[in-house]
């Protein structure tokens, strides 16, 4: 069985025993005793000042002398050496230590993970912690899952000012936290069912994250809410954990029509594109360039929140967006009014219109 064995930090040598005893001892000195060992007076200094070991022959002498077993002189002398190859072998295994943690920071902003609470002051359990949240086994994994990450997910995003560094730790730390996520089974059938009642939700416009999380983990989709860093421009994330599709939201933009519409376009990338394929991922960056299966998402994201009947209400029967008008689509169809000014601002050019509809998520 394995124990935990406690490292000095300084080894003790047997000569130390020696001088405490002559110190002890007033009738005899350390010449006294070189002369009743029949050696010099240097060499048994030097065996109190541990630079020379304390063989057998002299552990008998010792015995002899003091009346301490020659057995005890030499369980300390191997003692001795067993604590010096220890103490060697400990700052070795920091030296190695140190030298893995520089390269960690390289790759890893640290402050982010401290911030967030999960660094010690333990160097080795710090390396492991960091191991987890990246899902690596070694610094050499470390490197080269940056790497394919890095392009993986920038090359298409080169006109973004990014921090990769972070950014890949945010995609790291939210996938870590999704995997010790539980929730209840998920069908894809499920889906527009879901999205009625999260348009409920959005339309009360209270304690709307919580009732999130508790509606997505009803319909099995894990749901997370992770604090984003400087540098990273992210709205949302979506991809397959484990049985389950997740979704990440950093809530960049602490307003009801923003995080519904990154919710609901979250869940298009699940219901049309993680369907097919469970292996891609999907995070979306600021200002990114539009392409074909983003645009399916924005689409299934506008047509979840305002379905194509009703937005064709609008358009046909309100003749002049305000908010009066807005008030009345919104009670009509019970969706949340800020959610239909955006989606007006966008398609209608709204954006100069005055309004005093409250967008503020609560």
């Amino acid at each position: 069985m394995a124990t935990n064995t406690i490292i000095p930090f300084k080894a003790t040598h047997p000569g130390t025993l020696i001088k405490d005893e002559l110190e002890v001892r007033k009738d005899i000195t350390q010449k006294d005793l070189a002369t009743l060992f029949g050696v010099k007076a240097s060499f048994l200094n030097e065996i109190i000042k541990g630079k020379r070991p304390v063989t057998a022959d002299i552990a008998i002498l010792l015995e002899k002398a003091f009346g301490i077993s020659a057995d005890y002189w030499m369980k300390f002398q191997s003692q001795y050496e067993i604590d010096i190859a220890r103490i060697k072998d400990k700052n070795i295994n920091k030296i190695k230590l140190i030298e893995i943690w520089n390269i960690i920071t390289h790759y890893v902003p640290i402050k982010y993970f401290n911030k967030m609470g999960y660094l010690t002051d333990d160097i080795s359990k710090n390396i492991s912690i960091i191991q987890a949240i990246y899902s690596v086994q070694s610094i050499d994994g470390l490197v080269n899952k940056f790497s394919e990450r890095k392009f993986a997910f920038f090359k298409k995003s080169e006109k973004l000012q990014i921090d990769e560094k972070k950014i890949i730790a945010w995609i790291s730390l939210v996938e870590y936290k999704a995997e010790r996520k539980e929730t209840n089974t998920f069908n894809f059938e499920n889906l527009p069912q879901l999205n009625k009642e999260l348009q409920e939700i959005f339309y009360k416009n209270k304690n709307v994250l919580d009732l999130v999380d508790k509606k997505l983990a009803q319909y099995g989709v894990k749901f997370l809410l992770v604090d984003k860093l400087e540098k990273t421009p992210i709205d949302g994330y979506s991809f397959w954990s484990k049985n389950n599709p997740a979704i990440a939201l950093t809530l960049r933009n602490n307003r009801i029509d923003n995080v519904a519409f990154t919710l609901l376009h979250e869940l298009g990338h699940i219901a049309i594109h993680l369907k097919n394929n469970k292996d891609i991922k999907f995070i979306d960056l600021t200002k990114i360039e539009e392409n074909e299966i983003e645009n399916e998402a924005n689409i299934y994201a506008q047509e979840s929140l305002i379905p194509p009947d009703c937005w064709n209400d609008l358009l046909e029967n309100y003749n002049t967006v305000n908010d009066e008008s807005i008030a009345v689509f919104s009670n009509k169809y019970r969706i949340n009014p800020a959610i239909v000014l955006g989606r007006a601002c966008f398609e209608m050019n709204y954006y100069g219109l005055k309004t005093n509809i409250d967008k503020k998520l609560y």
